[in-house]
């Protein structure tokens, strides 16, 4: 091996392990809590660019729930959010607020994506 093909398989090493630490060690997202509205909705603004922020939200059981996600781009990944576990599939129009309601009914962990499954984010319910 010539010394461009160390550097190049060292290179290439070094963004392999940056990966796996960016997907498997690195910090969780805090978790944004919902906030109670004066007709008892828990609402949370979610902006979409090139991710989820927040990424995980908290909300209460049995209470309706309103997100609102803000498509700040244009990207094909993020036209569309789906909540797999609520069978819901909703279009984000870019630049544009896009409401979803949901009424969870049992605590856990519910993941919502892009419809690619690139981008992801989690409903926590307690």
């Amino acid at each position: 091996m010539d010394f461009l093909e160390i550097i190049v398989t060292a290179g290439g090493l070094i963004l392999a392990a940056l990966v796996v630490w960016y997907f498997f060690f690195s910090a969780p997202a805090a978790a944004v809590r919902a906030v109670s509205t004066a007709g008892g909705a828990q609402q949370v603004a979610v902006t979409v660019k090139g991710g989820y922020s927040p990424a995980v939200i908290e909300v209460q059981l049995g209470r309706p729930v309103q997100l609102n996600f803000y498509r700040d781009e244009d990207a094909d990944c993020s036209e569309e959010v789906v909540f797999p576990d609520f069978n819901l599939r909703r279009a984000l129009p870019a630049f544009q607020t896009t409401r979803i309601e949901l009424l969870p009914r049992q605590p856990g962990r519910f993941e919502f994506t892009c419809g690619m499954g690139m981008l992801r984010g989690s409903l926590v319910v307690k």
